[in-house]
């Protein structure tokens, strides 16, 4: 189904159109066998880099493309619509960018140009295998060293780890608690930082994440990024529009699971009739559609706050949290619109079932979502 969409500028229109372009034709007839392999496509990632795709929310004078928030989630729902784990990699990518770009030093910010072009992949680590939910108790330490920082510590379920260029190592160079945690932005060539086996996912396989351990790993103290012990307030800023990326990638995901068992809903006889029209199946379809326009108001909503400047901390964890709901809800009412073909890999809603259980878990779970939001209303 074509999606009505209200967009600021003909830019807009003509950057989703070229979006749909290259996800026809880049996207769709790789994503299968990178899923089976669990392979992670970076040859993909410089395409769509080429394209301008890397860096859409950030300035053009550092290589992006200006656009606001409204425009790029967008962007991301089409991708996700097609495949998920690369558009997952793209707001893992630009959630990345995100430290250096705005709390960077202007050295720091010379490597934004092959940042937000795609030349120089990013990872975020910030969760620990003790520390998912509760990030302001991480305990990887940074310990000065002269003109460096020793770092120790074990990262988890890093997207790109492995992959990427640089690394946002969030550490402890303080007391405890957030006010103790800093930022530094490691190369994937810094001695001691070693990337570790792929996690065997049920899901989102081409995402390809994995432990980062830190052995005493030398990172230049001209690397960190904003003041020391100031780098929670960094981490949770990201996230924030973190949270907006994912929200548009479970939009994208049941999109297009709506659209396919609409599709095979038409299509299915039996007794005599399309199964689409008993009413059993018809008001199934008609939830699962308002419910993907709902969770795409609520995402568009936080996103035009961002771009106008106003809060939207909030908004983003009400959209991440319905978002992702709904795309689970959805992507398992597709599974049993089609039946028994549903539960078979001939069908994707099986992989889009398997991919939108990990959106209710990344970047702050949904029940972090709900205490954020029930604090925001309690005064908590």
């Amino acid at each position: 189904m074509t999606v009505d969409r209200l967009l600021p500028t003909p830019e807009a229109h003509d950057l989703l159109d070229l979006t749909g372009e290259l996800a026809t034709r880049e996207l769709a007839g790789k994503v299968d066998d990178f899923e089976a392999r669990g392979e992670f496509p970076r040859e993909v990632l410089r395409t769509l880099g080429r394209s301008g795709l890397l860096g859409l929310p950030y300035p053009e004078e550092v290589g992006g493309a200006a656009q606001p928030y409204e425009v790029y989630v967008q962007v991301l729902e089409i991708l996700a619509g097609t495949w998920l784990g690369i558009a997952e990699a793209v707001s893992v990518h630009t959630l990345s960018c995100f430290p250096v770009a705005e709390f960077g030093t202007d050295k720091q910010r010379a490597m934004l140009p092959d940042m937000v072009g795609g030349e120089l992949l990013g990872a975020y680590a910030l969760s620990e295998p003790h520390g998912g939910s509760d990030a302001a108790g991480l305990t990887t330490k940074a310990v000065a060293d002269g003109d460096d920082f020793l770092v120790t510590g074990t990262k988890a379920w890093i997207t790109h780890a492995g992959q990427a260029d640089f690394y946002n190592i969030f550490c402890r160079t303080g007391g405890p608690g957030p006010k103790g945690i800093s930022c530094l932005l490691a190369d994937a060539d810094t001695p001691g930082l070693m990337p570790q086996a792929t996690e065997r996912l049920m899901g989102l396989r081409s995402s390809a994440p994995a432990q980062i351990v830190l052995e005493d790993a030398r990172i230049p103290r001209d690397r960190l990024v904003g003041e020391e012990n100031r780098g929670f307030t960094i981490a949770m800023r990201a996230l924030d529009s973190g949270r907006l990326g994912i929200a548009a990638c479970a939009v994208g995901l049941a999109q297009s699971a709506v659209d396919y068992a609409t599709a095979y809903a038409k299509e299915r006889e039996q007794f005599g009739k399309p199964i689409a029209s008993f009413q059993g199946i018809g008001f199934m379809l008609a939830d699962m559609a308002t419910q993907v326009s709902a969770a795409r108001a609520l995402l568009l909503n936080a996103a035009r706050l961002k771009d106008a400047g106003r809060p939207f901390s909030i908004e983003a964890a009400k959209a991440k949290l319905f978002a992702t709901d709904m795309a689970m809800k959805v992507t398992t009412d597709a599974v049993q619109v089609l039946g028994g073909a549903g539960y078979v890999s001939d069908h994707p809603v099986e992989r889009w079932f398997r991919e939108a259980k990990v959106l209710q878990i990344v970047e702050g779970t949904n029940q972090i979502q709900r205490l954020v939001i029930a604090r925001s209303m309690t005064g908590g």
